[in-house]
């Protein structure tokens, strides 16, 4: 353990740490171990005149240059990655590990009447059939917990439909990002769009979401989240939303407004894909986002809330950061489908907007919804419904 002063305002910190010495028999030129820009290197476990490739912990500190007492300190590598959430993980050995646990629990994907009435996935257009890729003569390919309708031409989802037990929720550390092997490469948008600018890899089916169910499965469905056929090129402000992520923001909502039976949602969204998405790296980011929301209310009546998450403002300039915000507005269903041009009319009976039957608290005249005003504005006044 060894204490810092990093002055006004932090203070004096506790560090959990070891010391690490120079080996006298393979002294560094200078005999110096540590110095200047050297923090947040990796220290590696050195053996027999070799170095391996065992993380011994990431180095944060050293002496001052010309003390006799050289040595360097480093964080304890548990510590770090309990700290910032990943894992660190042989490619070969990750792949081991996901074909054990697909050989134990199948991925059956989306479940339709996950909330005990029909909650199905959008209805697709005939050109939109012939644009997604099949899976097994399936239009939609299944996960652990939620299905993906890939588009081939945009190479990445045109939705996603996912289930969440709020009351069976695992945390789990994240994991890389890797293409689904499952799926021809072509169409899936890979690492090379997000390198050196503001484009996060945006999970649509959130991570945290479908991470439930015993153990194992959570593990599956935490790998399946982060292939690249769930992820979709978000500005990072957009996607971080004050670091809790934009997507789960709006689930937090339904939690704290809605009378959600059991805490189990089926959730369906993707981008909006338009003609005119600005054309970056050889792909087109959509300006635009979806989603539907659909729950019990404890009259266990089906309830369905859809809204529509917009980044354009903060699409100018990729490489540099803009500061307009971004902006959410609350649909009724005929406006998305007008919008995605998906079918939702299963779900027709159900909409919050349509409906104003089946909103679960009073609303006045002043509360009914205004889509052209940025949820900031909804939320301060109180007139989202659910």
């Amino acid at each position: 353990m060894a204490k810092i002063d990093y002055g006004f305002p932090t203070g004096e910190q506790a560090i959990g740490s070891f010391e690490i010495g120079p080996d006298p028999q393979n002294l560094p030129p200078d005999g110096e171990i540590s110095k200047g820009g050297d923090s947040g290197a990796a220290w590696l476990i050195f053996d027999k005149g070799k170095a391996t490739d065992i993380f011994a912990g990431l180095h944060f500190a050293g002496e001052t240059d010309g003390t006799s007492d050289e040595h360097a300190l480093a964080c304890y590598p548990a510590s770090i990655q309990k700290k910032l959430d990943f894992v660190l993980e042989a490619k070969d050995a990750a792949t081991t590990a996901d074909a054990r646990l697909e050989a134990v629990i199948p991925r059956r994907g989306y479940d339709s009447s996950f909330l005990g009435t029909a909650v199905p996935e959008p209805l697709l257009s005939m050109t939109q059939k012939r644009d997604a890729v099949n899976f097994e003569r399936r239009q939609s390919i299944p996960y652990t917990h939620f299905s993906v309708c890939l588009s081939a031409k945009r190479r990445m989802a045109r939705y996603v439909a996912w289930n969440i037990d709020g009351s069976r929720l695992v945390a789990l550390p994240r994991r890389g990002f890797s293409v689904d092997p499952r799926i021809d490469a072509k169409y899936q948008l890979g690492d090379d769009l997000y390198v050196d600018n503001r484009v996060d890899r945006g999970h649509i089916a959130r991570r945290a979401d479908v991470c439930w169910g015993p153990v194992p499965e959570a593990e599956q469905a935490n790998r399946d989240s982060f292939y690249f056929t769930n992820i979709a090129p978000q500005h990072e402000r957009f996607n971080q939303s004050s670091r809790k992520g934009l997507w789960g923001e709006l689930e937090n909502l339904v939690f704290e407004q809605a009378d959600v039976k059991d805490l189990r949602l089926s959730v369906i969204g993707g981008p909006v894909f338009a003609s005119d998405d600005i054309e970056y790296r050889d792909a087109l980011i959509p300006r635009s986002f979806w989603k539907m929301i659909a729950y019990l209310g404890n009259d266990d009546r089906l309830r369905c809330s859809a809204f529509v998450l917009s980044q354009e403002k903060l699409l100018n300039d990729l490489e540099s950061l803009d500061l307009d915000p971004f902006h959410i507005y609350q649909v009724s269903l005929p406006e998305l489908a007008r919008k995605t041009e998906l079918g939702f009319d299963p779900l027709s009976s159900a909409d919050i907007i349509s409906h104003p039957e089946l909103v679960t608290r009073p609303v006045g005249p002043e509360s009914l919804v205004d889509i052209t005003k940025p949820v900031t504005e909804i939320r301060s006044q109180r007139d989202i419904r659910f």
